[in-house]
């Protein structure tokens, strides 16, 4: 059926944000990095995070069975902008990160300028998992799905903007954590198995609304500048 087609699109980008940070992790260990890994790296992260979080919300959201006419006019319109976002998010990260530019510049920060492509990603589908599973309960799936092109737009605007979101880059085998917060991170491992319709939108909606949350408190409590 289609929402099992949908329902397997969601779980190849989940599978494609869980490679996409583990490959750069097994190129530094492996002393395999280079240029041409990075720059590819971002073409796959184009098909992956772009093309195809953008065809599948308009063929689930607009598609000739179960779109909205009015809204159809405009759904190309919305997954190019997405798509368009994720691009230059990807095209500008690699001028950030690029050694040759920013030769003997260290990094002041490990946070990721803008929402990250993989996430944004994710936070789509796991909005569309979320909206199958409403459909499953009450049928009533053309005024559910209007809340996915709306969450597109600003998740694309967010890419492109210059709210830190954490990355995550410092975490590895060896990293430290207290039993407090490991107890957590079981917890939410066994409600993301359990609840995956449920807890999948929480953590993805979540990261986007902290950094955001964030990025407005550091704003607040920033001192103004004073004139000259």
């Amino acid at each position: 059926t289609a929402a099992e087609h949908y329902r397997y699109a969601v779980l190849c980008i989940f599978l494609a944000a869980t490679f996409d940070m583990l490959d750069g992790r097994l190129a530094r260990l492996g002393g395999r990095e280079s240029l041409f890994g990075a720059e590819f790296d971002s073409l796959a992260d184009v098909v992956s995070f772009g093309l195809a979080p953008a065809l599948m919300m308009f063929f689930f959201v607009l598609s000739p069975s179960q779109g909205i006419l009015w809204f159809r006019k405009i759904g190309w319109l919305i997954g190019f902008v997405y798509l368009l976002c994720a691009a230059m998010r990807l095209a500008r990260f690699n001028v950030i990160t690029n050694p040759l530019l920013r030769r003997g510049v260290k990094e002041s920060s490990k946070d990721f300028v803008g929402l990250p492509v993989p996430a944004a990603a994710a936070c789509v589908a796991a909005t569309v998992l979320f909206l199958l599973k409403l459909s499953d309960l009450d049928r009533s799936l053309k005024q559910a799905a209007l809340a996915l092109p709306p969450i597109m737009l600003l998740i694309a605007l967010l890419m492109m903007s210059t709210v830190r979101y954490p990355s995550g880059k410092n975490i590895n085998m060896q990293t430290r954590t207290r039993l407090r917060t490991l107890f957590l991170l079981l917890v939410t491992a066994v409600l993301v198995v359990l609840y995956k319709e449920f807890a999948l939108l929480v953590l993805t909606l979540g990261y986007v609304i902290f950094g955001l949350v964030r990025h407005w408190r550091r704003r607040k409590i920033q001192p103004p500048s004073k004139s000259v």
